[in-house]
């Protein structure tokens, strides 16, 4: 393909190798999110709702900072005031104040909350290995970690300076 006016000549096209691994990437992890989100839909759950209340269930006292929890789910901070507000009026979810810093909020873990993510995940992880590690073998699972880490360390270190 030519350059055009908006961009540079010395543009570093990609071969034929690398379009093919940069659009499986793209297709199978669409594919993937989209089986997944499907499956979720049964529970009244989203791929954001599940991906929330993890991040909850795993973290002391079941509740994390707001700021942290943005963090953690690579979501912008008035995109996940707006997930929990929706997942506040399922029951899933409160916000609390926090003592040290009163501009500070935690999203805490309710006990609806706790007992549906009990219920779900089971279900996850049976979505999980469906729609991606079953159709995987086990040393390419090795691999494809290897190789991706460098890629979100890369990518998470530079949207925090973003």
């Amino acid at each position: 393909m030519p350059p055009s006016d908006s961009e540079p000549a010395d543009t570093p096209w990609l071969s034929d190798a690398e379009q093919c691994a940069w659009r499986t990437y793209l297709e199978a992890s669409k594919l993937v999110m989209h089986g997944m989100e499907k499956d979720l839909q049964p529970f009244g759950l989203t791929n954001n709702d599940y991906e929330i209340l993890v991040n909850l269930s795993e973290s002391a006292d079941r509740r994390l900072r707001m700021s942290d929890l943005a963090a953690a789910t690579l979501q912008s901070k008035s995109r996940l005031s707006h997930q929990i507000t929706r997942m506040e009026k399922a029951g899933l979810v409160r916000r609390e104040n926090c003592e040290s810093d009163r501009r500070g909020l935690y999203a805490v873990l309710t006990d609806e909350g706790g007992e549906v993510m009990q219920k779900v995940a089971p279900h996850h992880v049976a979505s999980v290995r469906r729609h991606f590690i079953d159709l995987i073998e086990p040393a390419d699972l090795d691999r494809l970690s290897t190789v991706l880490k460098p890629v979100a360390r890369d990518l998470r270190d530079k949207r925090g300076k973003i």
